[in-house]
């Protein structure tokens, strides 16, 4: 019986190819990971093979990264010199036995694949094909790292300024601000230092592309993150931003911790903390609201800086019919209609303003605190607490909500809502003669 025993020829220096060593101080000059490197390189050198003998089903690649060393080894089974019949697969005892007098039919050989014998030619595609495929890691690895960053805000430096673009420079790679996306008053020159928040990255023509922007609200969420530690803490959470940019902003907060009051922190003592990021935005005037689920109230602070007298509205159609004093008009509308416009995306409502008794039959309303003398200051308080500041504001919930938000129980708030609703109804009862 055929003896089996595997010879392995030692590994040939020549076969350490510069390429290899070359790509090894480029893997750690780019970052790529070993085991991804060790992947590419194998199937380089399998492609190598292929083209030199057809098939690399018998073939092994043994890769070391750190020394750079490359070795390839052949199987092959002794047959008979009559036998032979695949010389890939196969070989003939009589070339055995010059290798090693004691091998046998049906040995199997180890031969290392000295690959500088491939030609000139299979080498140079090999090292072409070995570049290429290192230049498209590198460019998934930039795609990867900045998809992971989306939504954060980067320090960058300019580096070219076109007409319809701006270029930035951040980590050795290029990111695209587009005209549409910066503030109208944002003037850059090579060399500034600027801000943004990237908001798309996709590869185009299999290059990486990196959009970074100032002018999405995004941007203005992030630097309010950045200014209020109570954001950043989870305590304040911000519930809607909308923005002109360099204009005017709408920015809708809301307190989880009834100490605390969301606008008072995000403004900050004397407007400290709010000025930095309006100086960031190029003096883009920003209207901090509490936010609120009581909808006629939210659509009154929405558009702040405007006095509403009354708000009717419809949740099914999504409009609203909005009611004010002649001189505050013009201060809801805003300059080119911008206050209107933005409260109208903020609460996601059509707004349609009136002035006061024009139109439309204004609602009578009164304030909680008018009621003060026949129910409990802690009540009024409480309905204070949820965005409910009239009796209309407490009658436009239902008692299932008003329960689930306060901490008053169904009996309390179905009494009290019966005070509102007596005062609210006698305000249209005729006078008796």
């Amino acid at each position: 019986m055929a003896r089996k025993k595997a010879v392995v020829a030692a590994p040939v220096d020549d076969s350490k190819i510069n390429l290899i060593e070359a790509f090894q101080d480029f893997s750690k000059l780019k970052s790529i990971d070993r085991t991804t490197l060790m992947g590419v390189l194998e199937e380089v050198f399998r492609s190598m093979i292929r083209k030199q003998y057809g098939s690399d089903e018998n073939f092994d690649i043994i890769v070391n990264v750190d020394k750079g060393d490359i070795q390839g080894i052949r199987e092959r089974m002794v047959v008979e010199d009559t036998d032979l019949e695949d010389e890939n697969k196969q070989i003939p005892l009589s070339d055995a036995l010059v290798l090693d007098k004691g091998y046998e039919v049906g040995d199997e050989v180890a031969e290392s694949v000295n690959f500088l014998d491939f030609g000139r030619k299979i080498v140079q595609t090999a090292k072409q094909t070995l570049t290429q495929k290192i230049r498209d890691l590198e460019k998934e690895g930039i795609v990867l790292h900045y998809k992971n960053l989306i939504g954060e805000v980067i320090v960058g430096e300019v580096y070219q300024v076109w007409r319809n673009e701006t270029l930035v420079t951040h980590e050795d790679t290029e990111l695209i601000m587009p005209k549409d996306e910066q503030i109208p008053k944002d003037r850059f020159r090579k060399g500034d230092t600027l801000r943004a928040v990237i908001i798309d990255v996709e590869l185009v023509n299999n290059n990486p592309r990196v959009i970074i922007s100032r002018a999405s609200p995004l941007f203005l969420e992030k630097l309010f993150e950045a200014e209020v530690p109570e954001i950043y803490d989870g305590l304040i959470t911000i519930r809607g931003v909308v923005r002109e940019p360099g204009e005017r902003a709408k920015v809708a907060v809301e307190s989880y911790d009834d100490r605390i009051d969301p606008v008072g922190a995000c403004v900050g003592m004397k407007g400290a903390r709010i000025h930095g990021i309006v100086r960031e935005l190029r003096n883009e005037n920003i209207d901090v609201i509490n936010y609120t689920t009581n909808i006629g109230l939210f659509i009154q602070r929405a558009l702040s800086p405007a006095k509403v007298t009354s708000v009717r509205y419809d949740e099914r159609d999504k409009t609203a019919q909005v009611f004010l004093r002649q001189d505050q008009i013009s201060l809801a509308i805003g300059r080119g209609g911008t206050n209107i416009k933005l409260a109208s995306m903020l609460t996601g409502f059509e707004l349609d303003v009136f002035r006061e008794n024009e139109d439309v039959f204004e609602e009578e309303d009164v304030d909680l605190d008018e009621f003060r003398d026949e129910i409990q200051d802690w009540i009024i308080d409480e309905f204070k607490r949820v965005g409910c500041d009239t009796a209309r504001d407490v009658l436009r919930l239902s008692v299932d909500e008003l329960e689930r938000r306060t901490d008053l129980d169904r009996e309390t708030i179905e009494e009290v809502m019966s005070v509102f609703r007596s005062e609210i109804e006698s305000e249209y009862e005729p006078e008796q003669e």
